[in-house]
């Protein structure tokens, strides 16, 4: 019988720390550098001119502006005009996205360069064509007129946030296009031609292959859109839409007309309070919809 010595068990040394890298810092510091000089100390600048207290006015710039009928009335037409665009950027968009990437006609490619030339222009171009086109002296005015005998043509929405709303569904529609587009590229053709085999009608595979794929999509393209719509100025600008006031045109009449800064100040930040609710409401239910749909693909799997 023979006896073995076993060697005790020997404790684990502690784990070294980690170095301290000076790279990281060196390679965060300049983004970091960046973004503080180029968007953290302008809206604190922004929020500290709204808190001016050099006239003796303090918070009473904010309950002054923020009780005003003018500023509600521009609240109101803001919102309204950006929910109307985005939702004609949405419907205009998908159409074409769906006629670009499933119905085969010729020149299609060049349609689809078109739309992605208008990403490149200038919004007041878009304004500009309008008014050449639809304006109370426009090509399309003079054509009526010519055609009924009367002296002015009945177009007369320019001025008004119908036109505001036409044009700015104009100019934003690509950016709803331009990603769906990405996203019907990326569905199988197979399962396309499945559905059909199986008699399911085009609405239906539209309804239930289609769009249940592009809905991250259409959700990153309006979300852009509204946040785009919501801080247009120079649609609102070069229309001449005298009545139709909203915040950017508000903090630019009071900034710039009145030389009011702290009432521009109090308006500047309650626009940028509200693109940043809309950009983070956007976080949280494209989070959810990734999350979701990756899910349901795991359970398949």
């Amino acid at each position: 019988m023979t006896a073995t010595l076993e060697r005790p068990p020997t404790e684990a040394s502690p784990p070294r720390p980690a170095p301290f890298r000076w790279q990281s810092i060196a390679w965060t510091l300049p983004p970091l550098l960046l973004a503080l000089g180029f968007a953290v100390y302008p809206m604190a600048r922004v929020l500290t001119e709204s808190l001016d207290t050099e006239t003796g006015s303090g918070l009473g710039n904010w309950s002054g502006v923020l009780g005003s009928e003018l500023f509600r009335t521009a609240l109101w037409r803001t919102m309204q005009i950006a929910a109307l665009s985005t939702l004609g950027c949405l419907v205009l968009g998908t159409l074409l996205a769906l006629v670009l990437a499933f119905v085969p006609f010729t020149g299609s490619k060049v349609v689809g360069r078109l739309i992605d030339a208008v990403l490149s222009l200038p919004s007041f171009l878009i304004t500009l064509a309008f008014t050449f086109l639809y304006g109370t002296a426009g090509a399309v005015n003079a054509l009526i007129a010519r055609i009924t005998g009367d002296a002015h043509g009945p177009l007369n929405f320019l001025g008004t946030p119908l036109g505001v709303i036409a044009a700015e569904i104009t100019f934003f529609t690509p950016f709803v296009v331009r990603p769906l587009l990405a996203a019907f590229t990326q569905i199988p053709r197979e399962q396309l031609d499945v559905a059909a085999s199986l008699g399911a009608s085009p609405l239906r595979v539209l309804r239930t292959v289609v769009m249940p794929e592009a809905w991250p999509a259409l959700l990153a393209g309006g979300s852009l859109v509204l946040l785009l719509t919501l801080n247009e100025f120079g649609i609102v600008l070069f229309t001449g839409a005298k009545d139709v006031m909203t915040l950017p045109v508000l903090i630019y009449t009071r900034g710039i007309v009145t030389f009011d800064l702290p009432g521009a100040a109090v308006i500047a930040t309650v626009q940028v309070a509200l693109s940043l609710t809309l950009y983070c409401t956007y976080r949280f239910l494209f989070a959810k919809l990734t999350g979701g749909s990756r899910a349901a693909v795991d359970e398949k799997i």
